[in-house]
């Protein structure tokens, strides 16, 4: 009967070859075709060392001024833009200013990458049902495996530094800026698109002038998100040589140092804070807008 209580698998000699042969396979691919992999991702890399040193090497005063500016573009709000700056100088008075500036300086990077990634594919599986049911389960797959997996392939690949990092953010975060983008266009009014049809308008024109418009409230929701789980990623990706706020958080797991995770943690959720509020409040400025120009 140990059939019925025990679960038949595969021979314990048959399991250990196959996972050999698949780790053995993937370290010839990757000796194969790693450096030509890494030069791809050469210009991905001089784009976030320009980024980190503007944020890092720019005056801090100046800084300040243009993350005001962004969020009073942004919210039209001046509690939000108190509140940023608050936030911020807080961050920087209990010296966190650098790790928070190569914090931010990696999710402006990795949002960058993911929305011009994301839109397109968005937007290729709003115009096809079948190219969504083969996107959604690679999108499945990417929201629910464990994020230190992600880590693996991309080390092994690349090795450690801010590139297989930003790699592994990118990966984590983007499946919500895909599935908003798909989201948003699919939702468009469809009496709007036989107006814009009648009217004579190309599928380009449809897209560019009707439903990317209607749909960027819903877009914004997808880059929001995409932010969020960016910086969710952060202390993660510092395993494998990502600086900013999530190393000293790292230490403070390995050392127990409380007083040091605590305050690196609230750094990072002050940081979320303010791309959630000044990103949430432009979203519904474009909502109103399209009320009052739509009705």
């Amino acid at each position: 009967m140990d059939w019925f209580t025990k679960f038949p698998t595969m021979d314990a000699n048959s399991l250990r070859d196959l996972k050999k042969a698949i780790d053995e396979g993937f370290r010839a691919f990757t000796r194969a075709y790693g450096d030509g992999i890494e030069s791809l991702f050469e210009p991905l890399q001089h784009f976030l060392i320009w980024s980190e040193r503007f944020m890092t090497k720019t005056p801090w005063p100046i800084i300040l001024i243009l993350i005001a500016l962004v969020a009073w573009f942004a919210s039209r709000n001046w509690k939000i833009v108190a509140g940023s700056m608050v936030t911020l100088l807080i961050i920087g008075y209990f010296d966190m200013w650098d790790d928070t500036m190569k914090t931010v300086s990696m999710i402006f990077v990795c949002t960058v990458l993911s929305i011009v990634i994301g839109i397109p594919i968005g937007i290729l599986m709003s115009r096809s049902d079948r190219v969504q049911n083969v996107v959604n389960p690679v999108l499945d797959v990417m929201q629910t495996m464990p994020s230190f997996v992600y880590l693996i392939p991309v080390v092994m690949l690349l090795g450690i530094g801010k590139v297989p990092g930003l790699i592994a953010v990118v990966i984590y975060a983007i499946p919500p800026m895909i599935r908003l983008t798909n989201l948003g266009i699919r939702l468009v009014d469809k009496d709007v698109l036989e107006a814009a049809d009648a009217f004579g308008s190309s599928n380009w024109q449809k897209l560019k002038n009707v439903q990317m418009p209607l749909a960027l409230p819903t877009i914004m929701a997808g880059i929001n998100q995409t932010i969020m789980m960016a910086l969710a990623m952060v202390v993660i990706a510092s395993m494998i040589g990502v600086q900013g706020l999530g190393q000293p958080v790292l230490k403070a797991i390995s050392n127990q140092y409380f007083t040091l995770g605590i305050f690196n943690g609230l750094a990072i959720v002050g940081i979320a804070i303010i791309f959630d509020r000044v990103s949430q409040a432009y979203g519904k400025r474009l909502q109103k807008h399209r009320e009052i120009i739509h009705g």
